[in-house]
């Protein structure tokens, strides 16, 4: 998310005005890989480059692309194949065992299917969509690689794509991908021919609310930002103290504990942690913040603190369903061993990260799953009568 945010940034500021732009994305993968569907990298006619799609070990060789591959500034796909022993001659020594495939295109900034421009608007406005993106094409049908079609929240669309059917269906798997929230690849059997295409869900970074304003929240912070996550920071003491200790945060609230329910909105995309030190403050938190539909839920403190928390919020007649309690991580964190600010920060941010990923925040190695959930694959057989699953 920071490498993707990063990429905005540069061309939100223009920093490369005279120089052809190029844009490289990972659209799919099989087996096991540095890079998963949706990285970016931005590359310039010069030589710089922003983001990664590897380890390091891609990038180079897709800069020569743009050079040598792309003299027509038409969009191409390359394959990188390191399943095979020739991945030692070839010197890409990805170590992954997996096979990577990039998309490579010229940036337009002024067209409207700019992925980029859809990502930094999704990014802005807090919201979903979809990118839909021809990766490969078969036959002689009316569709090129690189054509796309964006879906909005709102259900409106933009597309360069021709074909009327495909773009039927195409809108429709979109808008299951948009309401289920996940990517995937659609592979669509024509009359004349195959299309894939991945659809990729576009989702905003996280929103980490932290109340509290000591300075054990400053790690917290920054371990957020360098996830490129959104910090907005909540201090109920409303001291001024704060604006300069917290510059680097996106947002900072100075407020009061009676009036905090007017100041602050939360939905599915926020995390909150509480660690204001002061057991009132988190008493009106924790009653504002459980019912609600926030992913989730981190209180600073021990078990008997959390447990009389609760109890007094019952005494208040405050009640809580199981459900809405399972978002409630208290104490907050996973089990490292953290005794410093530092490493809190790190076991805070770990379970969040877990959280969001729907994770155990155990040890890979125990894991017996692959590491990268696998993108759904559907097989749609098209015809001008028919539309047909499998």
């Amino acid at each position: 998310m920071k490498q993707l945010n990063s990429i905005l940034t540069a061309l939100a500021k223009n920093q490369y005005p005279d120089e052809q732009l190029f844009l490289a994305t990972i659209v799919n993968v099989q087996g096991s890989t540095y890079g998963q569907p949706g990285a970016r990298m931005l590359m310039t006619s010069t030589g710089k480059m922003i983001g990664t799609i590897s380890g390091g070990c891609l990038e180079n060789d897709v800069l020569e692309h743009t050079r040598v591959s792309m003299t027509k500034r038409k969009t191409i796909v390359v394959t990188y194949d390191t399943t095979a022993d020739e991945d030692i001659i070839w010197g890409f020594g990805l170590g992954c065992n997996g096979i990577v495939t990039v998309l490579i295109e010229p940036l337009d900034q002024d067209n409207p299917l700019n992925p980029l421009t859809f990502i930094d608007q999704c990014f802005r406005n807090q919201q979903l969509g979809i990118i839909a993106t021809v990766v490969n094409v078969e036959g002689t049908v009316n569709v090129q690689v690189g054509e796309r079609l964006i879906l909005k929240l709102d259900d409106s669309i933009e597309t360069d794509l021709k074909e009327p059917h495909l773009i039927a269906t195409l809108v429709k798997d979109a808008q299951i991908c948009l309401q289920n929230q996940y990517s995937s690849f659609h592979n669509y059997q024509l009359v004349l021919g195959k299309v894939n295409i991945f659809l990729e869900l576009i989702k905003p970074p996280p929103h980490l609310i932290i109340f509290g304003a000591g300075r054990d929240t400053v790690p917290v912070v920054e371990l957020a930002q360098s996830l490129g996550w959104r910090v907005t920071i909540i201090d109920c003491r409303a001291s001024e103290v704060t604006k300069e200790r917290f510059f680097m945060a996106d947002e900072v609230i100075l407020t009061r504990r009676d009036i905090l329910h007017q100041q602050i909105s939360v939905d599915n995309h926020t995390a909150a942690v509480v660690m204001t030190h002061n057991y009132l403050d988190d008493l009106e938190i924790l009653k504002l913040l459980i019912p609600s539909n926030i992913t989730y839920l981190g209180c600073l403190g021990s078990k008997q603190r959390t447990a009389r928390l609760l109890k007094d919020l019952r005494t208040e007649g405050v009640e809580y369903t199981p459900t809405q309690l399972q978002k409630l991580y208290a104490p907050i964190g996973i089990d490292i061993g953290a005794d410093t600010p530092e490493a809190i920060a790190l076991s805070i941010i770990a379970e969040i990260q877990a959280v969001l990923a729907n994770r155990n925040g155990g040890f890979l190695k125990h894991r017996m799953k692959s590491i990268h959930e696998p993108h759904r694959v559907r097989e749609i057989e098209l015809t001008n009568e028919n539309l047909f699953y499998r």
